[in-house]
């Protein structure tokens, strides 16, 4: 009896560890895309991030495919985090933080920015262009 306990028990936990393990195995590395409002007209954003161990880096793709740098990036049990800045035509530079749940192809999140003094939360949903 306490043998098929033991065993029983040795199996549970391998299982545990595989589903933990499987967990791990999400990943934001690819090109990603969404659609952001603004005003009246709709914006595709895209983003190329890469995981190289636990280092995430990547860019977003702007006007004239201009690539602007993500700054401090992080991925963790399947949870991605970054910003961006940007320096507007008057000089002025504005922060985005983006933050999300990658599941499979998509990443579903919200996004922050300051504008004006007031911070505003938007949800965003990337799909993993293929």
């Amino acid at each position: 009896m306490k043998r098929a306990f033991s065993v029983a028990l040795v199996l549970a936990i391998c299982q545990f560890a595989g589903i933990v393990q499987a967990a791990d195995k999400a990943d934001p590395t690819g090109t990603w895309k969404w659609t952001v409002m603004r005003g009246d007209n709709k914006i595709e954003v895209t983003a190329k991030l890469k995981l190289e161990g636990d280092k995430l880096s990547g860019v977003i793709v702007g006007r004239d495919n201009k690539e602007t740098a993500i700054d401090d990036a992080k991925f963790k049990d399947g949870e991605v985090a970054f910003s961006v800045t940007r320096t507007g035509q008057n000089g002025n530079k504005n922060t985005t933080k983006y933050t999300g749940k990658v599941d499979g192809d998509t990443i579903k999140g919200k996004f922050e920015r300051e504008r004006d003094g007031k911070t505003t939360s938007t949800d965003w949903e990337a799909k993993r262009d293929k």
